[in-house]
């Protein structure tokens, strides 16, 4: 337990923790980055719980993660996540007290960390934000005159196979299963067909 003593092992452990639980906010459901953010939270707790270390730090790590809760809500969420981050490092760093205006952790670990957390923070949830934010690109009416193969029985109701998606789909005249079939509408996710031979 030592070694969790060591301030810089701590900023390690308390920027792989909230690197972690910034992830699992915007991409739940696994449990892997939140089990991982806990562990690591917990131990970089452990470690300023048995130092010394900086109220107004403190307060500037917990002011990182409301701003960067505010940033995954807010339209000009750059600005936000970019403040984020820095006060997440300038806290971080300066977390553990060291008696002088210098921060407890070594300058090189500390300077390193945080470009490399900052920088991979910026740019891995900057592009999750935008693909959670992009509108869906796919035109349904582009498979208007496509050609697929019927899966079922296909008349008022049915299976075909079209740009290798399955889809519902209906046919005025009836259509046999494996049959070439032509797509001439559709009615929401519904596709209109007929045969094609």
């Amino acid at each position: 337990m030592n070694l969790l003593l060591d301030p810089n092992v701590a900023y390690l452990l308390l920027l792989a923790g909230i690197l972690l639980g910034l992830f699992a906010l915007v991409t739940p459901g696994t449990g892997v980055l939140e089990i991982g953010a806990f562990s690591c939270l917990g131990l970089a707790g452990y470690a300023v719980s048995q130092l010394e270390f900086n109220w107004w730090a403190l307060v500037l790590l917990v002011l990182s993660v409301i701003l960067f809760l505010v940033a995954i809500r807010q339209p000009k969420w750059e600005v936000y996540l970019a403040l984020s981050i820095l006060v997440l490092v300038i806290g971080s760093a300066y977390l553990f007290r060291s008696g002088t205006w210098k921060p407890a952790v070594n300058l090189f670990v500390a300077g390193t960390g945080s470009i490399l957390y900052a920088g991979f923070l910026w740019i891995a949830i900057r592009k999750t934000l935008q693909a959670m934010r992009a509108s869906p690109t796919m035109d349904l009416n582009t498979l208007i005159g496509q050609v697929g193969t019927s899966k079922t029985h296909v008349h008022r109701e049915g299976s075909v196979q079209v740009e290798g998606e399955l889809w519902s789909a209906r046919s005025k005249d009836p259509i046999a299963e494996g049959k070439p079939v032509k797509v001439v509408a559709r009615d929401g996710f519904i596709l209109e067909v007929e045969s094609a031979s």
